[in-house]
């Protein structure tokens, strides 16, 4: 690698954060009763699979047209998962913690991205205790936009002082991760296999490094 990585964008659900389903749960549940026929529903949660990673509340916009139903929408579905959270708690992803430290006793800054709003953000992070182990956490309405637009890897590289685009890591478990990556020219861009995106659909995604877990950055870094 010509340039060395000093800053490590890392996703939240599916990457760090053990998911289980809960994101789609919480779309299912968001979206139900909004009088869309089963048909539509069905398209609804293909489309919402199919985004992961995105902005939610982009990604409801999306699937249901109208602003303000979106809004609702939105609000209905953070507080299922902060409910959700609440009844069953949330855990790391193995490795997750032992990376973040890694990163950062070799001097490289980590920040944590999300498609959450940064109130849902905030609770998961706080009840994982993860302040200490981070440099900054973004959501899409810190950075202007979501995945898979850049905005979110270049907010991170400019709040955290970095030189170069060829200076940052991103990493994630959904195609939408890797375009942002790539998109904002990131010096290395991996997908992780402990989402719901396969090896085949990271390879049409043009990821360059494809993780069984997270926890294979540091040996990818050669930290």
């Amino acid at each position: 690698m010509s340039t060395p990585i000093t800053i490590a964008c890392l996703d939240m659900a599916g990457t760090t954060v053990r998911d289980d389903g809960l994101v789609m749960d919480a779309f299912g549940s968001a979206i139900a009763g909004r009088g869309l026929s089963a048909a539509e529903h069905d398209q609804a949660m293909k489309d919402v699979r199919a985004s992961m990673g995105q902005s939610k509340i982009e990604v409801f916009r999306r699937v249901l047209g109208d602003a303000e139903t979106a809004a609702d929408a939105n609000r209905s579905f953070e507080r299922y998962y902060a409910a959700a959270v609440r009844a069953a708690g949330v855990t790391a992803l193995p490795g997750a913690v032992e990376v973040m430290t890694t990163l950062r006793a070799a001097g490289v800054k980590v920040c944590l991205l999300t498609g959450f709003s940064p109130a849902t953000r905030d609770a998961l992070i706080g009840a994982l205790d993860w302040r200490p182990l981070i440099d900054l956490a973004l959501s899409p309405a810190d950075a202007g936009r979501g995945r898979p637009w850049p905005d979110l890897p270049l907010t991170a590289l400019l709040r955290l002082g970095g030189g170069a685009v060829s200076e940052l890591a991103v990493v994630g478990d959904t195609p939408s991760d890797i375009e942002s990556g790539l998109r904002a020219g990131a010096g290395l861009v991996a997908g992780v296999l402990t989402g719901s995106t396969s090896r085949e659909e990271f390879t049409r995604a043009g990821a360059a490094h494809i993780l069984d877990t997270v926890a294979g950055l540091p040996a990818l870094l050669g930290l």
